[in-house]
């Protein structure tokens, strides 16, 4: 008999966040937001205490990169503008951003992983997808229980990440990476849910159709004005139907995806196609009055970008940056190089060659600097 295919999919909870609760645990439970600036600091008393900003009066265009469970139930969300989390929650703690301290936790949680199941798709800073089928136990059944094996292999995986961390992630475990998604999602914070086909109808069929990787705004409000609402209602449509109304393909995996059908494999191997770095500033900066201000983050993005590509041993023959100004009309320029580059000076140098095809005439509110056509070192 073959193997039964267990895919899983690790997320980890409220990941930033929970990585500042580990610097500052006096704030556990409490509402806390990522994503202020340097000046959002806190500030170390002579008591071992830290004083905190917080939302209450921010001015500014931050936004909300990710925030603990107690600020999300007041409605503060990643992707949310700062000031319209401190309408909802004024009282929450604002963090900045440490992304140098993000992605060493991202390193060890994942390395904690492959200890157990090495077979892993990096999908970014805090989730994985996983391969266990053939992670020794788990076929194995428990009593009546067919799917005790492979839960017993993902407790350990999570006994592992919290160990070499101190961080709780949520994993979903089901025959594809469609289904493990979802059943990552189910049981958060950290939850251990594994399906198998048999739980379509009662775990995954009530589920808004929105929850499928895969359906957008668009479609959504599509299948919402022809009346369907849940993954079920997707499901109980006809192929031929779906197909007539969103064309072949997208149709066909409409059918699909709602029955929970997913052959995809992982991609142990997927290759990066550019890496980039950007920031939106908290004010408008313009070209001339804010120069000094510009060439100082300008600087700071390429020799960002530069560490990235030397970390992961790889160069960049393809160099571009993005503007986007005050009126949110979004630029982008690049330049192709002779031979590929990873060098602060070389990326620096070659973004500002293409920043000097744009007119500066209006004020910026994001700068990014990105390296494309990566060649391996």
């Amino acid at each position: 008999m073959p193997a039964r295919r267990w895919i899983a999919h690790l997320d980890m909870d409220a990941f930033y966040a929970s990585v500042e609760l580990l610097r500052y645990p006096e704030l556990a439970g409490q509402p806390v937001v990522i994503g202020g600036g340097r000046r959002h600091q806190p500030v170390a008393l002579a008591d071992g205490t830290h004083r905190f900003a917080t939302l209450a009066g921010y001015a500014g265009r931050g936004v909300v990169t990710t925030a603990t469970y107690a600020a999300r139930d007041h409605g503060v969300h990643s992707g949310m503008g700062l000031m319209k989390a401190a309408l909802r929650a004024p009282q929450a703690v604002l963090l900045p951003t440490d992304f140098e301290a993000y992605r060493r936790y991202s390193r060890l949680f994942k390395a904690a992983v492959a200890e157990v199941a090495p077979l892993i798709e990096d999908r970014g800073i805090d989730e994985i997808f996983i391969d266990l089928t053939q992670v020794p136990g788990a076929q194995d059944s428990v009593g009546h229980d067919p799917t005790g094996g492979v839960r017993a292999v993902a407790q350990e995986i999570r006994n592992n990440v919290r160990r070499a961390t101190g961080l709780g992630c949520s994993i979903g475990v089901t025959p594809n990476k469609l289904l493990a998604k979802l059943a990552s999602e189910l049981d958060k914070p950290d939850g251990l849910t594994v399906l198998t086909a048999a739980d379509l109808a009662t775990r995954i069929w009530p589920l808004p159709v929105r929850r499928l990787n895969g359906i957008g705004p668009k479609a959504g409000a599509r299948l919402a004005a022809l009346g369907i609402a849940t993954i079920g209602e997707l499901a109980r449509c006809e192929r031929g139907w779906l197909v007539g109304q969103f064309g072949r393909a997208y149709g066909r995996w409409l059918h699909e995806a709602a029955h929970g059908i997913d052959d995809r494999p992982l991609a142990l191997h997927d290759e990066p196609v550019s890496m980039s770095r950007e920031t939106t500033f908290e004010r408008d900066l313009h070209a001339v009055r804010d120069r000094a201000e510009l060439t100082r983050i300008f600087t700071a993005l390429a020799e960002q970008v530069a560490t990235d590509l030397q970390r992961k041993g790889y160069a960049g023959r393809t160099i571009g940056i993005k503007l986007r100004f005050d009126d949110f009309k979004t630029v982008t320029r690049d330049l192709t190089l002779p031979a590929a580059v990873a060098d602060a000076a070389a990326i620096r140098e070659a973004a500002g060659r293409c920043l000097k095809r744009v007119d500066l005439s209006r004020r910026l509110r994001l700068l990014g600097v990105r390296a494309g056509s990566l060649v391996r070192l």
